[in-house]
């Protein structure tokens, strides 16, 4: 896979090129970009939606506006859950066809200008005339690419975010667009995080939406200390706390100061002794969403390219390389082309030769596993 130039003009950002965009708007300004990405057909059928909308495996929602009304329904949703097209004011949400469809996934590489550790998913917006969900505000990056048909975008900054009472949807009671276009077919707008918008269908249409990962500091904190909690294998005799030095005290209720330190010198050790911290939060990046499953792979062949399946994750630093949940550590000539099966998703089969005998079985466990497949030509 050809890296993206971060450093050429792209009609993607509307003439900037990534490092531009990245400098004046990422989490900083909207962006409004006509024929971003120009489109003579959407890369996913209204039926082909619907279909996997009824799968039990895909999220999905069903969200309905009958006047001040608003009704929520999660999937599946088989066709027959679904109004008649005919019926205005109705919106089909459906989340993770990266994980779903090449035509998703090769959406998704466009926009690899952001750290893979941070991308989401892609999720696509099929409304009837007059659907939308309603002005909200979402906590995390957005790129929102008309596919199909237009969609009017009011948008303004959230300066009162009460929420409305008795609804099943984060919808704003106090909006006030500052902002307004009509998006077409290959139209795209970027929101920072905590701009309020509201999209509303001017007839049949579809949105695809590429959204970022925006955990919270309480939720990554959670995840890193369960992980290290599950890996718990500290090996050698556990230390006891001695105070031979203590001396008598007035305030029996206070906690000795070396008390203290003896904890947190303990829990330092005891994460350093799982791998270290950035192990345990390279492992938490790189854990497919809930609910992704592999299908069991074949054997490698001797030679050839290899690339990774669509629903793996794949991220590296300085010293290891983390596989869906896993972390491996990695030097020298097989460090570097390990990085580069993460960058590029894939490996030449001239690279693949150049591993090591070690870095190949490694390799073979992963396509057993699913988690790559030998490069033929076509997609998984």
């Amino acid at each position: 896979m050809i890296p993206i130039d971060i450093s050429s003009p792209t009609p993607l950002l509307g003439g900037l090129s990534p490092q531009q965009f990245m400098r004046r708007h990422w989490q900083k300004k909207p962006l409004l970009v006509r024929q971003a990405l120009p489109m003579r057909k959407p890369f996913i059928g209204r039926a082909e939606l619907f279909a996997l909308a009824g799968r039990d495996t895909v999220e999905s929602r069903l969200i309905v506006r009958g006047g001040r009304d608003w009704t929520l329904r999660h999937g599946p949703l088989p066709r027959r859950a679904l109004p008649p097209l005919a019926q205005p004011r109705w919106s089909l949400l459906v989340q993770g066809l990266d994980l779903h469809l090449d035509s998703a996934r090769a959406m998704l590489e466009r926009f690899r200008f952001v750290p893979d550790a941070r991308l989401d998913d892609v999720m696509v917006s099929f409304a009837t005339d007059g659907g939308g969900v309603g002005p909200h505000v979402d906590s995390y990056d957005v790129f929102l690419l008309q596919i199909h048909g237009t969609r009017r975008w009011r948008i303004g900054r959230a300066r009162r975010p009460e929420l409305q009472s008795g609804v099943p949807l984060k919808i704003l009671s106090h909006f006030v667009a500052e902002q307004e276009w009509l998006l077409e077919p290959g139209d795209m707008l970027y929101l920072p995080p905590r701009w309020a918008h509201d999209g509303i269908a001017e007839g049949e249409c579809m949105t695809c939406s590429i959204g970022f990962r925006a955990g919270g500091a309480h939720e990554l904190a959670r995840e890193l200390l369960q992980r290290a909690l599950d890996g718990d294998e500290v090996e050698g005799e556990d230390r006891l706390y001695r105070d031979p030095a203590q001396e008598a005290v007035m305030q029996p209720g206070r906690i000795p100061e070396a008390l203290q330190a003896f904890g947190r010198d303990a829990l330092r050790g005891w994460l350093e002794a799982q791998g270290g911290f950035e192990v345990a939060l390279g492992e938490v990046l790189s854990d497919p969403k809930p609910g992704v499953w592999f299908d069991a792979g074949a054997p490698l062949p001797a030679e050839g390219a290899v690339r990774l399946d669509r629903r793996t994750r794949m991220l590296h630093d300085a010293r290891h390389v983390y596989i869906n949940g896993e972390a491996f550590r990695a030097g020298g000539r097989d460090a570097t082309l390990m990085r580069r099966l993460a960058d590029g998703r894939g490996l030449e089969a001239r690279d693949f030769a150049a591993l090591s005998a070690d870095a190949r079985a490694l390799l073979d466990e992963w396509a057993q596993a699913g988690w790559l497949h030998a490069d033929t030509g076509g997609c998984r």
